[in-house]
């Protein structure tokens, strides 16, 4: 459908607001032009305040750079993709295995599917999250909840340094569920705090296998803490709504990629 330039811009700014990540690709069908205009459109909304291009699209984001959102800001956006996200990510889950679940809405998306595995019993979650060990604590007594020690981190209900670090330190995991505000196929999984990315790689380095779970809006983005390269990485649950050349990209850097 043919549409002038301010059109497209605005009903772009509206489908980021809504869902929190546009893609180039699916933005050029559904408005009739080529990917090259999209992207013309993008470079001009980036320049909106909470807005910000990245590979294959453009994402909302809080107003000022790095700005970390709330525990409740975050579970409010994309809510629906991160639960397909945590179906996904349970879904790797087998029963009698030792779980290391980290921090983030998503995180705690992956430990309400787990409570709802009526299959899964006899299984150890040790986490430095408030919210994902209160999320599982209905599937106590046929899972083991772990809460690291730690300083508190309001805006994320997280558990960090000190003692964090040396809870996990004691354990060994089948399996590590890392959260993340970025990925990226050249610059790997980071986080936009510096100390929760360190405690990440703390916790992806007890387990056998780590899964990275980040909902599309991440693809693409580079953030402050670098925690994983993506060969380090086992598997990458993300949702549906990815754009493609990305994921191809993520999935020749060495994950896995699920899209939920």
């Amino acid at each position: 459908m043919a549409t002038s330039a301010d059109d497209r811009r605005r009903a772009i700014l509206d489908l980021v607001a809504e869902r929190g990540f546009a893609g180039t690709t699916d933005l050029a069908r559904r408005f009739g032009v080529s990917e090259v205009t999209i992207r013309g459109d993008i470079a001009a909304i980036a320049r909106t305040e909470g807005i910000e291009r990245v590979h294959g699209g453009v994402v909302s984001r809080p107003a000022g750079t790095g700005e970390e959102p709330t525990f409740e800001r975050a579970a409010a956006t994309l809510a629906e993709q991160k639960r397909r996200i945590g179906e996904a990510a349970a879904a790797l889950v087998r029963p009698g295995s030792a779980i290391a679940l980290d921090v983030g809405t998503t995180a705690v998306a992956v430990a309400e599917a787990l409570v709802r595995r009526e299959d899964l019993a006899d299984v150890t979650v040790v986490t430095n999250s408030i919210a994902a060990a209160l999320a599982l604590e209905p599937a106590i007594p046929r899972f083991t909840v772990v809460v690291s020690g730690g300083t508190l981190r309001p805006r994320q209900h997280s558990l960090v340094a000190p003692y964090a670090a040396e809870t996990f330190g004691r354990f060994r995991a089948d399996l590590a569920i890392i959260g993340c505000t970025g990925v990226d196929p050249d610059h790997g999984i980071t986080n936009v705090n510096a100390a929760e990315a360190e405690l990440k790689r703390v916790i992806a380095g007890i387990a056998r296998r780590v899964a990275v779970v980040a909902d599309a809006s991440k693809l693409g983005r580079v953030d402050l803490g670098h925690v994983l390269d993506p060969a380090d990485v086992d598997h990458l649950v993300t949702g549906r709504e990815a754009a493609a050349p990305i994921v191809e990209r993520l999935r020749e850097a060495g994950p896995s990629v699920t899209l939920a």
